[in-house]
């Protein structure tokens, strides 16, 4: 059985991450970049596909980890029969070439130890050439080149590289695997215990400059190091999880890549930084939006690559078995093609908020927005496949709708308030036109709910957005009807589902977790609503969902009890860090977002 991904911590560098299991194995790492061929694969196959274990060799009688205050770096302590031993773990940050450090160390006793080096290129494919050096070993396939230095002893088995060597009290054994492109000079190897020191000093640099003050500190900050660990710091792109094809039900086919950067985090993603005082984390972001989105609207994509790359072809790797057994596993992103207009209302709402939070003017932003807005006008009314990217028929989905709405209107705030130029009364006669008919059209009288799309019976957990978005106001009797109908049909345990996946509206088959970023949602609307007791108690059961070091996925199984989907999954750590927000101070992002709609006629 696949190792629980609650039983995983990250390490990173900026521009890509390691994943680290409790039991003292790396089980997924991409090198140098997230979309490149993996040097470890196990996550979505098996240790014969790539793994780097390093713990001790004997019964293990007590584990436990954490990350060191304020940074990513992570420790690992093991107490066994004969002693007690830790294992650090870390990335520097990057200078010539990636690193992954581990550093044993010996606390009490004497401890017998083993490392087991599975190298493998090409998602788990390509098996290298691999030679000894003077200190360590030296493993070479096609583009990629991989050096291990280390002090211990070395030899090989079974196509793996093996050690077995014993720490006593005060020891420290450190062991450097360093990535390199194979046509290049060999990087300098750099000093494990001055890049250990660098590392923590880089981190609590940075995470120093925390300006929240609010209740659940440690777990806002948490958050944000995950989201800093999950940004490709040369472009300020921001990925939604740094793995692909961990699936949405074991076993199941729901199993998508989503190491790419997607346009819809856009607007809860500046929130999330600015609410930290992240200011060059959300400039940063700012511009790569700018950038990804520039060119014809009628191709603007969902998604992009990390540097704002638009092929994201989509074809499954059929040598993998797949995480639990949940194939197929998949490189690429086939939605990254869709039609999906709710990234419309997104992309400006982001612009709003940039400039309503005072980053300095971006002389293209208005000028894609123009061509975003020229575009909307006519084609607002075309069907599309939604924020969940069905792979079925196109409909008129309500929240894209709604979301069509919201581009208008921040369009016209843009007008209102930066005295920028445009069509402000054909504008504000589109805003009403759209938000009639989403009235009209996406509310079911019988269910006293709006619903999935037009003429439909089915809840979607996306609704919840109307009000944090100014559509209407928190109290309006429609979305109070709304809110209830999903926590009556849509919740369990307090987690929410996206919608009944048994009606196959997505063209898949039915199962998969509660979302996690909709359950904050969901305790979003309760505070707006004054329920604020039941939305600490949601917020605080969500907390409870995250793993011993703070991480969340995409999906939980309160059935199971276990985390499911992508991970780390930004949109989750995003979802945290706002809803934290509005449960602490007047003023929070959703209150923002639901303030700032320039349509008086929904006051």
């Amino acid at each position: 059985m696949s190792v629980p991904l609650e039983d995983y911590a990250i390490i990173g560098d900026c521009e890509t991450v390691a994943l680290v299991s409790r039991t003292g194995s790396i089980d997924w790492a991409c090198f140098p970049r997230f979309d490149s061929p993996a040097c470890f694969a196990a996550l979505v196959g098996t240790p014969e596909h790539g793994r780097w274990l390093l713990a001790p060799s004997g019964a293990i009688t007590a584990v436990r980890r954490w990350y060191h205050a304020g940074t990513l770096v992570l420790e690992t302590e093991y107490t066994t029969a004969t002693g007690t031993v830790a294992v650090l773990d870390c990335m520097p940050p990057r200078s010539e070439a990636p690193d992954i450090i581990r550093i044993v160390e010996g606390r009490q006793g004497s401890v017998d130890l083993h490392m087991e080096l599975t190298i493998r290129f090409g998602y788990g494919a390509v098996v290298p050439w691999v030679r000894k050096t003077h200190d360590g070993l030296w493993a070479l396939a096609g583009p990629d080149s991989l050096y291990l230095h280390t002090p211990v002893p070395l030899h090989s088995e079974n196509f793996q590289t093996v050690a077995d060597f014993t720490v006593t009290t005060g020891e420290r054994v450190p062991f450097t695997l360093t990535w390199h492109p194979s046509h290049k000079p060999p990087p300098r190897a750099p000093d494990p215990f001055e890049s250990l020191h660098d590392t923590q000093d880089w981190w609590r640099a940075w995470s120093d400059h925390c300006t929240y003050t609010g209740p659940w500190i440690a777990e806002v900050k948490r958050s944000l190091i995950t989201l800093k660990a999950l940004t490709y710091a040369p472009t300020g792109g921001i990925v939604a999880a740094a793995t692909t094809s961990l699936p949405e039900q074991l076993g199941g086919v729901r199993n998508w890549d989503y190491r790419y950067c997607w346009v819809r985090d856009a607007t809860f993603t500046l929130y999330a930084l600015m609410t930290g005082g992240y200011m060059a984390e959300a400039r940063a972001w700012r511009e790569w939006l700018v950038r990804a989105v520039a060119g014809k609207p009628a191709e603007m994509q969902i998604m992009y690559g990390l540097a704002g790359e638009r092929r994201l072809q989509e074809y499954t790797l059929d040598w993998l078995p797949g995480y639990a057994g949940s194939t197929p596993v998949r490189v690429g992103n086939a939605a990254y093609d869709q039609h999906q207009l709710d990234i419309y209302g997104e992309v400006m709402d982001a612009f709003h908020l940039a400039r309503h939070a005072g980053l300095e003017p971006n002389e293209n932003a208005w000028r894609v927005q123009r061509a975003l807005m020229d575009f909307l006008e006519s084609n607002w009314d075309k069907p599309d496949e939604g924020i969940w990217e069905v792979r079925g028929p196109r409909r008129h989905f309500t929240h894209s709708k709604a979301m069509a709405w919201v581009a208008v209107d921040r369009g016209i705030k843009a007008l209102e308030s930066a005295r920028l130029e445009g069509p402000i009364d054909r504008w504000r006669a589109l805003r009403a036109t759209i938000h009639a008919q989403v009235c009209r059209e996406g509310f079911n009288p019988a269910m006293n709910a709006f619903v999935q799309s037009y003429g439909s019976d089915q809840l979607d957990a996306s609704l919840l957005m109307l009000p944090l978005v100014g559509f209407l106001p928190v109290h309006d009797p429609r979305i109070r009807g709304t809110v209830a109908a999903i926590q009556q049909h849509l919740v369990h345990e307090g987690f929410v589902y996206r919608y009944h996946t048994a009606s196959q509206v997505d063209g898949l088959p039915a199962g998969e977790g509660t979302f996690l970023v909709c359950s904050f949602w969901l305790a979003d609307n309760l505070a707006l609503q004054g329920r604020t007791t039941e939305a600490r108690t949601l917020f605080e059961r969500l907390l409870g969902v995250c793993n011993d070091v703070g991480l969340l996925a995409e999906e939980y199984d309160p059935v199971s009890k276990r985390l499911l989907g992508n991970f780390p999954q930004a949109f989750s750590h995003v979802g945290l860090i706002n809803t934290a927000r509005n449960l602490s101070h007047a003023g929070g992002p959703a209150e923002d977002r639901q303030q700032s709609t320039g349509d008086p006629s929904i006051r």
